[in-house]
């Protein structure tokens, strides 16, 4: 029995494509191997597989969270290339370089090709499907049974198979705590915006005559529509400038990059609120026909002058006020941009409040639907299965563990969840069991000793993926799903200027016959749990309910794998999701649970005030990695070490005041946490600020090919914390300091 054992691996392959598999995936027989190769034709073997076809199946790329359009390109059963699905809305026939390098996942020698289970000594074995699957059963029964649904929880990436699947088997067994990958994004971002207008709205970028970006960088957070539009407005004249510490990949095409203090951006948006509401620039009939509490607001700007604002954020008072009254002049079509992570994601301790701040000064331009500002676009109509035929499981009331949402915990966190929290939850022993798809909460949340202790404590964590990610490490049972290339899922629907309906279909053979598709692993599960009543259907029939307002077949349907519907115009009157059904300066939910009703100032908890020898430390995207999901692709890392991409930013006065020259090595330290690094030196980051890709640093020895790129990970740094509003995990609230090497 092969056993792979963590403490003996030293970035050597641990599990693969052996032998056999090789051979089945190329052809050659067995028995033309015993006999040494004799009477095989290599020629005539090559010649034929030059002339096979080229076969193109539509799928999802799976390198990160926005699931473009893609077709694969498949030859003799092994993917080519993929190409951007024209009828798709977020590819449009094009992919970005994750979602090309994301092939070697498929072929990745690292891959899980079996079940595995720990073993008594901390290593791993291969079971059989049946064992494993029995006895995670067994055990997760047993918790449920005496400690109830409470303690149990499901964490993953959010996309339709995992929340169809994966919620519905939760809800069956009584299970109310449900997190996602994007709660290491935007919950701050959500929230604020929620609570102003009930809901986060699209820019409309090609329409656009003016738009301020607060760290919104579509040059490192990809999504090809999106730099489609920003291309339409480039053309069309727009004025875009891009506030950020560093002058990131957008920045450089934008017509003004104004670095600003980490942690400050609500400074900058309060004094330019100010601004506008002082010289009656908002739009007055917007605020009085569709707004809430905007006396409340107006009144509560009056100590946060630019002069007040510039101490704050770095940035000259004439220039925030120039910004200010140039945002005004150019709505309705103007925005300040909603973010996804950005400066107000989950940054900082005023992240929350930052959120709402944005929404205000947006709401003062009067742009909700308007062309050229915050448009809420409408998704197709798609159908669900029959109820009555196919019964789906009540959504339960049981408490959530991690506290969002509950009115002794964080009442106003979103249903991302808390998995940070729950961490704290498992080390106490409130939380004893969890699955875990497709998302590496252990590497990919700030203090990874408290995320990998937490995890490891748990009775039973039972992992779906097709890598040895750092959660893996600490699961009880590693299920392998098949790569995104060999496997089928449920259709997408999406919302936008046109409405889109997508679905992933197999695109090749598997190429390990131990790995499965995830739904076909949760009816089974459900199944061993008795809960499988809510199951008796199968994909198609999932498939062909959600196409049921369409005219044409799920055969027809996976031959084009993308197709784009018509959907209503925004409304023109903006209707907002608020409990006044209008937009919301003041907030009665806000002010029910303790928090503040009217935006006002909160500093970041670390303060703004930065020492000599001291640094903020930040993290951001880039356009060749997605978190540290692709560190161990071989495409993308070369390009990583062809263009030195792992260094950390420091500003060149600084680091010459220091001695340190770029290329130098340098010791990174934090409160809780040291390593090293080489720096990138640059004029083009605040003086204050060090910045590092967040895609690097991963601690699992399964991947090899990342163990070649040194670097750091960000999140390292930074310790445990809670955010007071809606507990979000503030990653970038740390002070570092550097030495040089």
């Amino acid at each position: 029995m092969k056993v792979i054992n963590l403490s003996n691996i030293k970035g050597g392959k641990a599990v693969g494509i052996n032998r056999r598999q090789f051979l089945k995936a190329t052809g050659i027989s067995l028995g033309a191997v015993g006999a040494g190769l004799s009477g095989f034709d290599f020629d005539a073997w090559a010649e034929e597989h030059e002339k096979a076809e080229v076969e193109i199946s539509p799928s999802l790329c799976n390198v990160c969270a926005s699931h473009c359009g893609m077709w694969i390109h498949v030859k003799n059963d092994r993917v080519w290339k993929v190409t951007g699905h024209e009828d798709n809305d977020r590819s449009l026939g094009r992919l970005c370089p994750r979602a090309h390098g994301g092939i070697d996942w498929v072929y990745d020698p690292d891959r899980i090709d079996q079940p595995l289970k720990k073993t008594e000594d901390g290593n791993f074995e291969p079971v059989s499907w049946d064992e494993a699957l029995d006895d995670i059963a067994d055990r997760l029964q047993q918790i449920l049974d005496e400690e109830g649904p409470e303690s149990v929880f499901y964490a993953h990436n959010p996309r339709r198979t995992g929340v169809f699947y994966g919620n519905r088997l939760m809800h069956s067994l009584g299970v109310n705590t449900i997190c996602t990958h994007n709660a290491a994004c935007n919950t701050a971002r959500t929230v604020g915006f929620n609570a102003t207008m009930g809901g986060v709205p699209t820019p409309d970028l090609a329409n656009s005559e003016y738009m301020l970006l607060l760290g919104r960088n579509y040059g490192g957070g990809i999504r090809t529509n999106q730099l489609k539009g920003l291309q339409e407005a480039v053309r069309k004249g727009a004025e875009i400038i891009c506030v950020d510490p560093r002058q990131n990949d957008t920045a450089t095409i934008a017509d003004e990059w104004i670095p600003i203090r980490p942690g400050s951006d609500m400074a900058l948006v309060l004094a330019m609120s100010k601004i506008i509401v002082d010289e009656e620039l908002y739009d007055e009939e917007f605020i009085e026909e569709y707004t809430y509490g905007f006396e409340e607001f107006a009144e509560n700007l009056d100590e946060y002058t630019p002069e007040w604002a510039e101490l704050l954020t770095d940035i000259p008072a004439e220039d925030i006020e120039r910004m200010a009254r140039d945002l005004a002049e150019a709505a309705p079509a103007a925005f300040v941009h909603p973010n996804w992570r950005g400066a107000f994601g989950c940054n900082y301790e005023n992240s929350t409040e930052t959120a709402r701040a944005v929404s205000c000064l947006n709401a003062l331009l009067g742009n909700a639907n308007a062309e050229g500002g915050l448009r809420f676009y409408h998704g197709p109509d798609t159908g669900s299965l029959d109820e009555d035929e196919y019964p789906a499981p009540p959504v339960p009331d049981t408490r959530r563990a991690d506290g969002a949402g509950e009115d002794d915990g964080f009442p106003l966190a979103t249903s991302h969840g808390l998995p940070h929290l729950l961490a704290e939850k498992m080390l106490e022993g409130e939380v004893n069991a969890g699955i875990v798809r497709h998302h590496n909460p252990v590497r990919n949340f700030p203090d990874y000793d408290h995320m990998s202790s937490g995890f490891d404590a748990l009775d039973l964590l039972v992992v779906f993926e097709t890598q040895m990610s750092e959660t893996a490490l600490v699961a009880d049972y590693v299920l392998p799903e098949c790569s995104f290339a060999e496997r089928e899922e449920v259709i997408e629907s999406r919302g936008g200027k046109q409405g889109t309906l997508a679905m992933r279909t197999q695109a090749i053979s598997k190429i390990h016959p131990e790995t499965r598709s995830y739904d076909d692993i949760i009816v089974d599960l459900a199944e061993r749990l008795e809960v499988d009543e809510y199951f008796q259907f199968s994909l198609d029939d999932v498939n062909r309910a959600i196409l049921e307002p369409y005219d044409i077949s799920l055969e027809e349907f996976k031959q084009k794998g993308s197709m784009m519907v018509d959907v209503p115009e925004p409304d023109e009157a903006p209707v907002f999701n608020t409990e006044t059904g209008k937009f919301q300066f003041y907030s009665d939910e806000f002010e029910r649970h303790g928090a503040p009703p009217v935006v006002s100032w909160i500093s970041p908890d670390t303060g703004l005030d930065v020492e000599d020898n001291q640094f903020r430390l930040v993290q951001g995207k880039e356009a060749i990695h997605s978190h540290t999901a692709t560190a161990n692709t071989p495409q993308l890392a070369q390009i990583t070490k062809d263009y030195n991409t792992n260094r950390l930013w420091i500003n060149a006065e600084r680091a010459s005041e220091m001695g340190i020259s770029d290329g130098d090595e340098v010791k990174i330290s934090s409160e809780i946490f040291s390593d090293r690094c080489n720096v990138k030196v640059t004029e083009r980051i605040h003086p204050e600020t060090v910045y590092v890709h967040g895609g690097y640093g991963n601690r699992t020895p399964f991947y090899s090919t990342a163990q070649k790129i040194d670097s750091i990970n960000p999140n390292d740094f930074v310790k445990y914390q809670k955010e007071s509003i809606v507990g979000h995990a503030m990653i970038n609230e740390v002070m570092v300091e550097i030495e040089k090497v």
